[in-house]
Formats: structure tokens, C-alpha cells, sequence
């Protein structure tokens, strides 16, 4: 069973992505399996820029106390609608 991205941390997502992503250059897959691959990688890109904007968000929270204290607040991500 595959991983869904949100199981993956954002080195695993991407590493997971570059695979997917030979897989298509090869071209040895069938239309099908390339529309899944296409998918999978579509869903891994809005995973891992979700991820990095997560990580810029808490860089800009940690940078922007006043007091010259460090408050890290932890960012959840948004619920993704279905189609």
C-alpha cells in the first residue's frame, strides 16, 4: 500500500516524487497507469508546498517576537475539500 502524502514527512514526499517522476519519463507505462502516476505526483507537489509554506510560516512567526523571545506556534494544514 502506498503512502497518502499526509503519512509522509517532506523528505520521504519528495523522494517519493522524483520516483513517480522517472517512472513517467521512462514511458513504458500504459495510459492508465501513467494518469495514476500523473495523479500521485499532481497530489505530491500540493503536499510538499504545503509542507515549505508550513516551515515559512513558522520561520516568520519565530523572527517577528517583539520581546526577543522565541515562540514557536505550530501551524496545522488547511483540510483539503473533496472533489
Amino acid at each position: 500500500m502506498i503512502n497518502t502524502p499526509q503519512n509522509l514527512t517532506y523528505e520521504e514526499a519528495s523522494k517519493r516524487l522524483e520516483e513517480v517522476v522517472l517512472r513517467l519519463e521512462r514511458g513504458d507505462l500504459t495510459l492508465e497507469e501513467a494518469l495514476a502516476s500523473f495523479e500521485e505526483a499532481v497530489g505530491l507537489v500540493s503536499y510538499c508546498k504545503k509542507m515549505l509554506s508550513s516551515a515559512e510560516q513558522r520561520l516568520a512567526l519565530l523572527l517577528e517576537q517583539e520581546t526577543g523571545e522565541f515562540k514557536l506556534e505550530p501551524l496545522s494544514f488547511p483540510e483539503e475539500t473533496e472533489r
